[in-house]
């Protein structure tokens, strides 16, 4: 098991002007827009910051603290169900092309943990 890539999700009421905010401040570029959430990612260097803004998480599922995307949603998914973690929302095919969860940290932080189709 890979993880890939993790995103941090802000909360905002409107991520259309959070995410010009961004954008023109710190020359980011938007990679994914569903308009409830939008992802922002740099350019260049060997790993490429990304953070995401959003009101909700998709699906009608709250929006998760954290996303960490990984090459085996399968086996992450068994480990924190064998472990006894909280899951706050069941592995699940989105129509966005992506396969997740999400699971309640220690801290009570819920992270999404996916992977691409």
């Amino acid at each position: 098991m890979s993880v890939l890539r993790i995103v941090a999700n802000l909360p905002a009421p409107d991520p259309t002007a959070a995410t010009a905010f961004y954008r023109d401040l710190l020359g980011l570029d938007v990679v994914m827009d569903h308009e409830w959430i939008v992802t922002l990612a740099g350019s260049g260097g060997s790993m490429v910051p990304q953070f995401s803004i959003g009101r909700e998480g998709g699906s009608d599922a709250p929006l998760p603290d954290i996303s960490i995307e990984v090459d085996d949603v399968e086996a992450v998914f068994a480990r924190a169900v064998h472990a006894g973690h909280e899951i706050t929302y069941p592995l699940t095919d989105e129509p966005w092309g992506v396969r997740r969860f999400f699971v309640r940290d220690f801290a009570g932080n819920v992270a999404n943990i996916l992977m691409h189709l």
